[in-house]
């Protein structure tokens, strides 16, 4: 709702420079307000800046705070095209020189966020080098504060090599650090006796450490998928552990066209030998485990004094996936949903969330939000969906609805379908889809859009 206050300035701190970060952070410095933004790694990007180094210390990913941050692996390609992808203002096209494929790999992605990052001059608010350690309210009592303020401790490696505590206070706190870090992994019988290698795929970079080896791969989700593709080219064989045997039209294309990679039900148990054991009973002796079974959200460094809790991936309780009702709008968070068309919605939950700490717009009562919350949370149960899909959104009609909060334009329509087309295609084509489709008709009318015909002054974009 619209309010009639005075525009407030508030010192803001965004934790995290990826997609949801840089945007907040734009949105937060056009609404007025004083911007922080902190950054653990040495330049913008999040998720899609590729970090070569893995966790070898740590292969499943079980540490509270990760060294690596990045899941990328080296041959990524988006899942999505790119007319989808960018930001409402600033298309993602191909740029001259670069990888202009319609689905390019990540560091096309990663290119279009530093561009992005230049050319509305985010980098001047952005301390890199610098990890969260601590995130809490300041002298928070009993009852609620309306001038609620947060302690941000924050280390800072310099130069040298040493490193500088830095404690601050602000006005909010916004959490954009993604969801595809920290590994999710369900426990398996033997799992912590068995002594060949496992690993998650947050760890995976490339196929050639697992030239002819048996791989069990667990889980058949966009990665599984394409991991597996992957290593088909290179290893003895490969074994794709999923909980259903009902597959996608072109997973079983995938399989047909590959002798050595099998579909196999979930894993019974694993044997100290090396024995892989199948549901159906069935057993490979495998040389390694890689699990693809997702992420999980981590907020090591957030201390809400249990007001905010994770339970089995639902974040809550959050109102509208953004706002803690009891913490509202000091402390947000940005990127929690899933299965979303990303940049555009993060872009309008920053909106919605400068217009509400500058006092422009207002939330509804605390009482409103939490029955919202829980009418939503009775929504899922009822339709049989597990807790931890809470955040997967899968849902156009919401994205516009959420827009609408913060007088935030509607998904354009041939966004919606060129996304729903690439789902089609991967579904009856996955080894093939990203450069093979029939959705030109589509494509005609994204690039008569006027934000695809005007580059914004990014003189070397092109369609």
């Amino acid at each position: 709702m619209v309010s009639e206050q005075l525009s407030l300035s508030r010192n803001v701190c965004v934790i995290g420079a990826g997609p949801s970060g840089l945007v907040s952070a734009r949105e937060l410095r056009k609404e007025g307000h004083r911007v922080v933004v902190l950054e653990q790694k040495h330049d913008v990007g999040g998720q899609w800046l590729y970090e070569p180094n893995v966790e070898k210390e740590d292969p499943l990913g079980r540490n509270k705070f990760l060294e690596v941050h990045s899941s990328v692996y080296a041959s990524l390609r988006l899942a999505s095209p790119r007319e989808i992808m960018g930001y409402t203002d600033f298309p993602f096209l191909a740029k001259k020189g670069r990888d202009m494929r319609r689905f390019p790999g990540y560091r096309e992605l990663w290119l279009y966020l530093k561009d992005f990052c230049d050319h509305f001059g985010l980098r001047e608010m952005i301390r890199f080098n610098t990890r969260v350690e601590y995130v809490g309210m300041l002298d928070y009592g009993d009852e609620f504060k309306k001038d609620l303020k947060w302690v941000v401790k924050s280390r800072r490696e310099e130069k040298n090599g040493d490193y500088k505590e830095v404690d601050e206070v602000f006005d909010a706190v916004v959490v954009a650090t993604g969801h595809y870090s920290q590994p999710k992994i369900n426990p398996i019988k033997g799992m912590d006796t068995w002594k060949r290698k496992q690993m998650h795929s947050h760890v995976y970079r490339d196929p050639e450490p697992f030239r002819n080896e048996v791989v069990v791969v667990v889980g058949n989700s966009m990665s599984g998928q394409d991991i597996s593709m992957e290593l088909v080219k290179v290893a003895k064989e490969v074994h794709l552990s999923a909980k259903s045997l009902e597959i996608t039209l072109g997973l079983s294309k995938v399989i047909s066209n590959h002798e050595n990679l099998h579909l196999r039900p979930q894993i019974e148990c694993l044997e100290e030998d090396g024995r892989v054991v199948f549901a159906d009973g069935s057993q490979v002796v495998a040389d390694t485990i890689l699990y693809c079974t997702g992420y999980t959200y981590s907020f090591p460094f957030l201390d809400t004094k249990g007001i905010v809790s994770l339970e089995d991936g639902r974040v809550g309780p959050l109102y509208e996936h953004t706002f803690p009702p009891s913490l509202a709008p000091s402390l947000s968070f940005v990127g929690i949903p899933k299965k979303i068309i990303g940049f555009p919605f993060f872009e309008s939950q920053a909106k919605w969330i400068s217009q509400l700490l500058s006092g422009k717009r207002s939330l509804p009562s605390w009482d409103e939000m939490m029955n919202a919350i829980q009418e939503f949370h009775q929504s899922r149960d009822s339709a049989g969906i597990p807790k931890h899909k809470t955040h997967e959104i899968a849902d156009f009609e919401y994205c516009d609805r959420y827009a609408d909060h913060a007088g935030f334009p509607h998904l354009e329509e041939w966004r919606k379908q060129l996304c729903m087309s690439a789902l089609v295609n991967a579904y009856a084509n996955l080894e093939i889809y990203r450069d093979s489709w029939d959705d030109h008709d589509l494509l005609q009318e994204a690039f008569q859009s006027s934000h695809f015909t005007q580059p914004l002054g990014v003189q070397d974009f092109t369609v």
